[in-house]
């Protein structure tokens, strides 16, 4: 957990200490931030007292009042507004002082909050100014790597998400005007068409988290001895229901002795998951998926069979490149974002591993992964 500091500038010993006591095991947490925040709390009675600690070390928010003893609180937003703009102010003000606190949101405050406030109150303004700081930092971090990159990858999200909204749309303005009729048997092509839209976004969505995932820093990973059979039986869970649908025959072939590896276990479902649902989306019905694996001194094999559709010699050569999906008549009323398999090659050079396919036209293919132990690619990386 991150702590954010906050500065409490107010010449009332009760507010600071009421502050400090609602703040001190409250955390923000938001599904879109990389962990949750917490607040460490200080103090200060003046303006002079506020703007020397501000001087020596910034914090990320002032809880500032109104009314001051000596300078006020208008004279120290100047100074952050002049010298520390990623300072957020919150203006802490009386009713009768309504519209001062008003006026200094004008001059650069982020909101004011009327005294005395409820812990509920401050909790919720809190969490506003948390989730202000984190976008701001995202703002920043993308200013960084690059406008090009930013563009392409806003520019591929927009393309493939305006497609699909603006089919469910038709269909839901169809089901509206009842241009198929007035009973919902009516709309079940319509409905089903539109849950197929739904599915293709959900996945482009969960495929660009996982991206975002992988490409973090290492610092990020959490790294575990994971145990390759668990992931495997996860991923068969998971596909399992569209796999009873197109009586599908998936084998997972157990080990002799348990198949572990050292790595973050999101790495690894991210691999699994992609090459089982594959196996089971390009299948044919009734077919057969085989899966693999395999321990040996210097890591772990995983080995991922079916008896689908296949491909020839230039698709397979292409099938790693970002949003490439292989598109023929046999794959034309199948979604996906054609980011599945790139994302897996991304996750097996974080690991010094490889990945090959060996596939063939109407017999099917088979992906085979090796993933050194974590140790073992550090000593290579070490010393080449």
């Amino acid at each position: 957990m991150k702590n954010l500091n906050v500065l409490v500038v107010d010449d009332e010993p009760g507010i600071c200490s009421g502050v400090k006591r609602i703040l001190k095991n409250f955390t923000v947490s938001y599904p879109f931030m990389d962990e949750d925040r917490g607040f460490q709390v200080y103090e200060s009675f003046t303006g002079e007292e506020a703007l020397d600690f501000i001087k020596q070390s910034p914090p990320d928010i002032v809880l500032l009042d109104n009314k001051l003893p000596g300078i006020q609180g208008t004279e120290v937003l100047d100074y952050i507004n002049k010298n520390n703009r990623d300072i957020i102010v919150m203006i802490i003000t009386s009713y009768a002082s309504l519209e001062l606190a008003v006026k200094a949101t004008d001059q650069g405050a982020y909101d004011f909050i009327p005294k005395p406030f409820t812990p509920q109150e401050l909790k919720s303004a809190m969490e506003n100014v948390t989730k202000n700081i984190f976008l701001r930092s995202m703002t920043k971090r993308l200013n960084k790597e690059g406008k090009e990159v930013r563009f392409q990858f806003l520019s591929v999200l927009s393309h493939e998400l305006k497609s699909p909204l603006n089919a469910v749309e038709g269909y839901l303005r169809m089901m509206q005007e009842r241009q198929a009729g007035e009973q919902l048997s009516d709309y079940q092509q319509v409905v089903e068409r539109s849950l197929q839209r739904i599915k293709g976004m959900r996945t482009l969505i969960m495929d660009l988290l996982d991206l975002t995932k992988i490409q973090s820093d290492e610092k990020d990973k959490q790294y575990e001895q994971v145990n390759l059979a668990d992931i495997a039986r996860s991923a068969i869970e998971s596909v399992n229901p569209y796999a009873i649908q197109k009586e599908l025959d998936i084998r997972f072939h157990e080990p002799d002795q348990p198949v572990s590896l050292y790595s973050d276990p999101n790495d690894m479902e991210i691999v699994m998951n992609n090459l089982v649902s594959n196996a089971v989306k390009y299948n044919y019905e009734g077919g057969r998926v085989d899966i693999h694996l395999e321990g040996t001194r210097e890591g772990a094999r995983i080995r991922v069979s079916d008896t689908g559709i296949g491909m020839n010699q230039e698709e397979t050569a292409r099938l790693f490149k970002e949003f490439v999906r292989i598109k023929n008549e046999k794959t034309k009323n199948i979604t996906g974002s054609g980011l599945g398999l790139s994302i897996v090659k991304q996750v097996i050079d974080l690991y010094g591993g490889d990945i090959q396919v060996k596939s063939e036209p109407e017999k099917g293919s088979t992906f085979t992964v090796f993933l050194p132990t974590k140790e073992e690619y550090n000593a290579e990386t070490t010393s080449s």
